[in-house]
């Protein structure tokens, strides 16, 4: 493994493929290898700064079938990105490539076959997304955080590797474990409603915690919501004298698991593996509009291994205040969610890449 080794990544669309494709790209800078990055616009906005590797942007298109006028437009879009996608590989022309899923990472995976260059895909839902699944016959490798991934059929069984999330090292090492919580110990709440924020979760969140708060229930509450909601929600806590703290967008949100006791998210695969591998107990609320579904079952994957508690955003009025007033009463809730996480973690997910990339190095050469 030298620096002459080049591997693309491709990230795109939303942080649920951008992160775990950033935590790639670090990983592998360090194990020097040449990473390159490649996103959209969307994704861009994502990535820091000031990185050990480049990034590219590239245009992408999602395939729309709304009706035949859009279909025509969008396969038209699809077609040029990956004539794009093609001249780019051409004139840099890794060794390797990783798709992160999302349509972003679509392109750069097709323009790959066409010019023999082998690629590898990431799948960190438990449901395959509809860019991996037409990727199936043409990836090198399929990598699967979970082994229980539905939707791949049974031919492409012998490309599937379990590798477990692909997150930040610095999390995999973080322990939230040591201290239990106490019965009627003020409730230290996490809200994160994903790299776009959750804009229901501003509107509707701070009204469950008043009604919290007339039934005795101690919060402190640390928000992630909109940059335009922001006055509106700390006007609202401060009336109702609620202990809170804003922000906005953070791709570190290390600081604050240290601060906390519980978190209420959305759904998305990596930060379900990252308050799971912290040993932080969790609400989700699954986004209903999540392709496929795939939210819901990433939620109820979770809750049935006894790592979460699940409230459907349909049910969210009725059921969440009663969830927090039967936590805050009942010690033994979040504590057995704790002990349940200790026994997971993805400590083994980088050298589970190194061995997947070594092999396949080794067959090229």
């Amino acid at each position: 493994m030298n620096k002459k080794t080049k591997i693309l990544i491709a990230v795109g669309g939303t942080g649920g493929h951008v992160f775990p494709g950033y935590n790639l790209a670090e990983h592998l800078v360090n194990e020097k290898y040449n990473v390159d990055l490649v996103t959209d616009l969307r994704g861009y906005k994502y990535i820091r700064k000031n990185t050990k590797f480049e990034t590219f942007i590239l245009p992408s298109s999602r395939l729309i079938q709304k009706n035949i006028l859009t279909m025509i437009l969008s396969s038209v879009l699809v077609f040029y990105s990956i004539l794009r996608s093609v001249i780019f590989l051409i004139l840099n022309r890794p060794l390797i490539i990783f798709g992160m899923g999302g349509y972003a990472s679509f392109p750069i995976c097709i323009a790959a076959t066409i010019l023999r260059i082998k690629f590898i895909i990431y799948e960190n839902n438990l449901i395959i997304g509809k860019a991996n699944k037409y990727l199936l016959s043409f990836a090198n490798k399929i990598l699967v955080s979970h082994n229980e991934v539905q939707g791949i059929p049974e031919k492409y069984e012998k490309k599937i590797i379990y590798i477990g999330n692909i997150i930040k090292k610095e999390i995999i090492e973080f322990s939230n474990k040591e201290k239990l919580i106490q019965s009627k110990e003020k409730l230290k709440v996490l809200i994160l409603g994903g790299s776009q924020a959750a804009k229901v979760f501003g509107e509707n969140l701070p009204l469950i915690f008043k009604e919290c708060k007339k039934k005795g229930i101690s919060l402190k509450i640390y928000q992630h919501c909109l940059p335009s909601q922001n006055e509106k929600i700390k006007s609202f806590y401060k009336n109702a004298n609620i202990d809170y703290e804003i922000f906005n967008f953070s791709d570190d949100l290390i600081n604050y698991f240290s601060k906390i006791n519980l978190a209420i998210t959305r759904s998305g695969s990596s930060i379900l593996a990252e308050l799971t591998n912290a040993n932080i107990p969790f609400i989700t609320i699954p986004l209903p509009s999540s392709a496929d579904d795939h939210q819901l079952k990433n939620a109820i994957y979770y809750q049935n291994k006894n790592f979460s508690l699940l409230v459907e955003e349909k049910d969210l009025n009725n059921k969440l205040l009663n969830l927090i007033e039967r936590i805050f009463y009942n010690n033994s809730i979040l504590d057995k969610i704790k002990l349940n996480q200790r026994q997971y973690s993805d400590k083994n997910v980088y050298k589970n890449i190194n061995k997947t990339l070594k092999e396949i190095i080794d067959e090229k050469n």
